[in-house]
């Protein structure tokens, strides 16, 4: 029996997170400032939307900041180490804390927008007294940090669901911003009070099914399961049809972090067969139809026995 790896197009040294750690830092920072004249702003008004608004805001500057902290250990602990350095235990690297840290940020979406929607129906009805020219200063400054931070995250969203996750938020944060700015509009012109608890209410019902995929997503990924684009039925099919193959089993698939899945299976071979030629084709194979650049190959001849004797 002989065990091959293939290698080829093997996870980036940092994850896809790191790629942007800087403009993830950008976006901390700018948020943070910001956050800071939202709250007041919103106390001074007593504004339930901008409230809303800046505790959701809140929640994208712990969000970013643990998409920072978890894309910095992971780095810390890359596969990949120097020569000679000492073996920390983490044979995967430390890459599914950004997967933990989007999850964290699905919670705290959900909760800041929770919060949101209880206070809102407690408000409808009653006649708040708000201030609104300073609540929409304050909204339209904030719609123009959160444009910028979307466009500064909207790239690296593509690639890493850590930074997707932040880039919900700010997305988020923008809608939110954008019904600040009607809410104070109407109560400015109109005089309507009860504007401020309706558009509070909308942003949160708006966020929750967004809260909700993301950490379906994060979730799936941490419990290991195949990734939903790849068929395992297919997969193990295309390995069945190489030559020399005439078995395949204990085929697993997952989703190390965000752009990194990998795989591990069981080749049963006819004894005469070429183990190399097989561990080739079916390295190719995984990159090139499924664009899973990191397997564990494991090829078995066919009058091997005792695999099946593992009880799980």
């Amino acid at each position: 029996m002989s065990a091959g790896h293939s290698h080829d197009h093997v996870h980036v040294s940092l994850g896809a997170g790191a790629r942007h750690r800087g403009r993830l830092a950008l976006v901390l920072g700018l948020t943070a400032v910001f956050l800071v004249v939202e709250v007041v702003t919103a106390l001074a008004t007593n504004s339930l939307a901008l409230l809303s608004d800046a505790g959701h805001m809140l929640t994208d500057v712990l969000g970013l900041a643990l998409a920072l902290t978890a894309i910095e250990l992971a780095g810390r602990h890359a596969v990949r180490r120097p020569e000679g350095a000492r073996n920390t235990g983490h044979t995967y690297g430390l890459y599914r804390l950004e997967i933990i840290a989007s999850f964290c940020n699905a919670l705290l979406l959900f909760g800041v927008a929770g919060y949101v929607v209880v206070e809102s129906i407690r408000r409808i009805g009653s006649t708040p007294d708000v201030t609104a020219t300073p609540m929409l200063v304050v909204a339209v400054a904030g719609l123009a940090v959160n444009v910028v931070a979307y466009l500064v995250l909207r790239e690296g969203a593509r690639e890493s669901l850590n930074v997707e996750g932040a880039a919900l938020e700010v997305l988020a944060d923008m809608v939110g911003s954008a019904g600040v700015i009607v809410a104070a509009l109407l109560l400015m012109v109109f005089g309507w009070t009860w504007a401020d608890a309706v558009f509070g209410l909308a942003i949160g019902v708006w966020i929750l099914p967004r809260a909700w995929r993301l950490g379906g997503r994060s979730l799936r990924i941490l419990l290991q399961a195949a990734p939903a684009e790849i068929d395992l039925d297919a997969v193990s099919n295309d390995l069945g049809s190489l030559d020399g193959v005439v078995d395949v089993h204990d085929l697993h698939v997952w989703t190390l972090t965000s752009g990194m899945d990998t795989a591990s299976v069981h080749l049963v071979v006819a004894a005469s067969t070429d183990h190399h030629a097989v561990l080739d084709q079916a390295r190719d194979l995984l990159v090139t139809r499924y664009e899973i650049g990191h397997a564990t190959l494991q090829v078995e001849p066919s009058d091997h026995r005792g695999c099946d004797e593992i009880g799980w």
